[in-house]
């Protein structure tokens, strides 16, 4: 029985830590994408000499480009990793904040939370 445990417990782990790797590299990914956007986009109004209130009717370039498979991969991965905490940040409409958030209560409850069952079942048993 002790040995069950043991392999439960290290499964737990590894999936803990697997999960924690996928939702850090979304963060990361998204982190990266959103300031290259940024920046390119304040190029591109500084060399055309407009001022940023001019931009109103203009499509954002960043969502024609074309996503890599592992990018969207990793997306798919994250965002069904993540979908249970969708409605902590259903009011907010900024894309940082429901990023940040999602990746917390992610890195909580997969990361603090299977972890800390893995300890408690080699103890416990």
């Amino acid at each position: 029985m002790a040995l069950g445990v043991s392999s439960i417990s290290r499964l737990l782990r590894l999936a803990s830590r697997i999960i924690c790797l996928i939702v850090i590299a979304w963060f990361a990914v998204f982190a990266v994408d959103q300031t290259s956007t940024a920046s390119t986009h304040q190029q591109n109004e500084l060399a055309e000499g407009r001022p940023p209130a001019d931009r109103s009717g203009e499509a954002n370039a960043s969502t024609t480009k074309q996503e890599s498979t592992a990018h969207r991969v990793l997306d798919d991965a994250s965002n069904a990793l993540t979908s249970p905490f969708a409605g902590a940040v259903s009011g907010s409409h900024s894309e940082w904040t429901i990023h940040i958030v999602k990746t917390v209560l992610a890195l909580l409850v997969y990361g603090f939370g299977l972890a800390f069952l893995a300890r408690f079942l080699r103890v416990r048993v």
